[in-house]
């Protein structure tokens, strides 16, 4: 049986490559961050934002693995993506580690960081 974070991980992904800022919008904690491949710090509203000037042309997660810890689950997973922004298009492989937590409203994600794999 798939959990509700499994769910709620591939339909970031969904939204992500949609580039669906309502989905988003409901997926991402009110304080949340990213943490850049490049040690950039991002909040939601500017996580969200950034898709005014970029798009996926393909994002694909393999590696999936989640761990739970209590009202929390950690989804660590390796992705590759294409993807344009402001005009030029980039290719990047990373390792994502993702942090979910369960709240009143239910699970949300309250931090993602990536780290670059080179050139695999």
């Amino acid at each position: 049986m798939i959990s509700d974070v499994h769910r709620l991980q591939r339909a970031f992904d969904e939204a992500e490559s949609g580039g669906d800022t309502d989905s988003l919008t409901s997926l991402l904690a009110e304080d949340f961050r990213s943490i850049g491949e490049q040690g950039y710090v991002l909040d939601k509203v500017a996580w969200i934002g950034k898709f005014a000037e970029f798009s996926y042309t393909n994002l694909q997660s393999s590696d999936v693995e989640v761990a739970f810890y209590g009202h929390t689950a950690i989804v660590r997973c390796v992705q590759r993506s294409h993807s344009t922004w402001r005009g030029q298009e980039m290719s990047l492989a990373v390792r994502v580690s993702q942090t979910w937590v369960e709240l009143p409203e239910g699970w949300r994600l309250a931090g993602i960081q990536f780290s670059s794999l080179g050139d695999s």
